[in-house]
């Protein structure tokens, strides 16, 4: 038995790239910050990876997806492979086929005009 299933929870790292298919087809590709469980945190840096969604997943993605969205994502882990145009070497990367989104932010973490509720007092 063998099972490829792979859970994140992160931050959106940029604006989703969506392609729309003459099949009708739609895919979303998104890249993912994703924090270790560790006691040093703050002097690690995230872990990233790069998301591949496709059918309504992908078009649910589009539409309310931003950079800095906090989502969780269920899928299989694969290794997508190419040949370099201009090298003509074989390329390849790791990629998340997502099955399942989990939109985990408010409104609030989407919306730009949104007012911070914390101010900063500063005395001197």
């Amino acid at each position: 038995m063998s099972i490829n299933v792979v859970h994140l929870v992160g931050r959106v790292g940029g604006e989703p790239e969506v392609r729309y298919f003459e099949s009708g087809s739609i895919k979303c590709s998104l890249t993912l910050a994703v924090n270790r469980l560790s006691k040093n945190k703050d002097n690690e840096p995230p872990d990233w990876f790069n998301l591949e969604l496709w059918g309504k997943t992908a078009e649910i993605a589009a539409n309310y997806v931003r950079k800095g969205s906090l989502i969780g994502v269920q899928g299989a882990f694969k290794i997508e492979t190419w040949q370099d145009r201009t090298t003509n070497t074989e390329r390849s990367k790791p990629v998340i086929k997502v099955e399942r989104l989990d939109l985990l932010g408010s409104k609030r973490d989407s919306d730009p005009n949104a007012v911070s509720n914390y101010t900063t007092n500063v005395e001197m």
